[in-house]
């Protein structure tokens, strides 16, 4: 028989968690509510930042006006290169070196320690750090690749276009890997042992034990991780503008609608490019948990 006292129970504890998230809710509209409900609005008004107050409604215009700009679908395919290459290069490499670091080696906590160093440091010291390792004239890369003869001249990596989005990329993945290494890596330390000593006492290869036991097992956190940085990916500004400015080589959605709201000042074109990057996150986040079926009891 059920506990009739169990809807009672359950219900309480759903009031109680409410009462917990209250506070929380409560701040996060606060700070990202009121900020998005602002830009939206904007979005469909002329404001600029001389004219907050003073700014007429043109309804659909901003939108209209960005669909027909070559330069903000330049942008949009930018960013899409941009996530797909970067998150495909720092899943694949995260795994190997959680695989690496979850072997019994000596000193892997110093290793998992060095490991962490690129993703420690912040993006813009990171950014700048590398646009002199690429500078043209006095970078190390160049110097090294003229050293060992793979390249003749120096090269302007970064104000070359056909350069400077794969060196955006290889920045990307030398400092976001360590994020996908370090989940991966708790995903892995948390799986059971008696599967393995099964396995190897099948006599089960270790390749079929990594795509039939492993890979299946840390599938949901490997999902959450690639989720994680897709949408990091998407709204990546710091970077690429510290490395190439509004280079349109280079030009994220993000680096779009800043241009156009604080060097045109103009708020409402702005708002409207800020707001279909607002879409667009939402739009990948919802493809993402659909397609990879991430559920929050997928690791019961």
């Amino acid at each position: 028989m059920s506990d009739p006292q169990t809807p009672s129970l359950m219900h309480q504890r759903r009031r109680a968690a409410w009462l917990f998230l209250l506070p929380m809710l409560v701040v996060l509209a606060g700070v990202a509510g009121w900020p998005l409900f602002r830009t939206v609005f904007f979005s469909f008004t002329d404001a600029t930042l001389a004219t907050l107050d003073g700014f007429q409604g043109v309804g659909l215009d901003n939108y209209l006006w960005l669909m027909r700009d070559p330069v903000w679908w330049r942008a949009v395919w930018n960013t899409l290169v941009f996530t797909v290459v970067s998150v495909g290069i720092e899943t694949a490499l995260g795994l190997g070196i959680a695989l690496i670091l979850n072997a019994h080696l000596p000193g892997r906590g110093l290793l998992r320690a060095a490991v962490l160093i690129p993703w420690a440091i912040p993006t813009v010291v990171s950014a700048q750090m590398w646009g002199w390792m690429f500078h043209d004239l006095y970078g190390v890369v160049n110097a090294i690749l003229m050293g060992i003869g793979l390249i003749a001249e120096p090269r302007a990596w970064t104000a070359d276009p056909d350069l400077a989005l794969p060196v955006v990329i290889a920045v990307d993945v030398w400092k976001s890997t360590p994020f996908m290494a370090l989940l991966i890596l708790a995903a892995l330390q948390m799986l059971p042992r008696d599967l393995y000593e099964a396995a190897r006492v099948d006599g089960v290869h270790p390749v079929k034990v990594f795509f039939r036991i492993t890979l299946p097992l840390i599938r949901p956190a490997l999902m959450v991780a690639v989720l994680f940085r897709t949408l990091d990916a998407l709204r990546v500004f710091d970077l690429m503008y510290v490395l190439t400015g509004n280079s349109r080589s280079t030009m994220s959605m993000s680096v779009y609608a800043r241009q156009y709201l604080i060097d045109f000042q103009d708020v409402g074109y702005g708002s409207a490019a800020a707001t279909l990057l607002v879409l667009v996150l939402a739009v990948a986040t919802v493809l993402a948990v659909t397609l990879g079926r991430v559920r929050v009891d997928a690791g019961r």
